[in-house]
């Protein structure tokens, strides 16, 4: 892996290509990035680059007259992650991901990674937690039909039945059933940048991305050609 980027999903939009075709868009704020760490083979076993996004608070602890501790920011940013932004010299970041680059060597402490870094007609692939939607039955969650609903049916919504009781006297492994759907890491391969925006950090991907609005994205260069 050559390029990658973590971005927030701003949205989807549609837009019109030089030859007059509607194309359906997600638009993602990709950047700026910075390297808080730089990962060796001699040191850690491997090659890798390890970048911070999007500015966060410390965590501040003041302590009042009879010494008792006062937590302000408590969801800031701890002691020990502060030192290690420190030691990079950089602001303190919400996200921190790391990325396995073969160049990792070329980059610097504190070196920023921008949405310039991809072109238009590159292919990448998007990696986000997908939407969250409870624990949903089998009609839902994976598309099973529903029974008759009238003629005295008591079988409307149900899976179905679970499986034979002499034999195999169990449910098979993968039988289909409720349970929670969504919220699970989803990768999306082979997707086209059609526009950059280095003024705004703006990448807009032709189709969809998963994930809600505001979601942490992660855009690397696609492992695989399409077919």
């Amino acid at each position: 892996m050559k390029k990658a980027i973590l971005a927030t999903k701003v949205g989807m939009t549609q837009i019109f290509n030089e030859d007059g075709v509607l194309v359906p868009v997600t638009v993602l704020s990709a950047g700026p990035c910075v390297v808080t760490q730089i990962k060796t083979e001699e040191n850690d076993g491997y090659n890798a680059v390890q970048v911070g996004f999007v500015d966060k608070k410390d965590r501040i602890v003041n302590k009042d007259k009879s010494g008792k501790k006062e937590i302000i920011h408590r969801h800031g940013v701890n002691k020990a992650l502060k030192g290690h932004f420190g030691k990079a010299q950089v602001s303190s970041k919400r996200f921190v991901r790391e990325f396995r680059f073969e160049n990792s060597s070329e980059y610097s402490l504190a070196q920023e990674i921008k949405a310039d870094i991809f072109e238009v007609g590159d292919k990448v692939d998007a990696t986000a937690i997908s939407k969250g939607k409870g624990f949903q039955g089998t009609i839902k969650r994976l598309g099973q039909h529903r029974g008759p609903m009238t003629h005295g049916s008591k079988f409307h919504r149900h899976q179905g039945s679970n499986g034979a009781c002499s034999s195999p006297s169990r449910v098979y492994k993968g039988k289909g059933m409720p349970g929670q759907m969504g919220n699970k890491r989803i990768t999306i391969q082979n997707l086209e940048v059609v526009r950059v925006d280095a003024e705004n950090n703006l990448l807009l991907v032709k189709g969809a991305v998963p994930g809600p609005k505001k979601a942490l994205v992660t855009i690397k260069e696609t492992v695989k050609a399409a077919v």
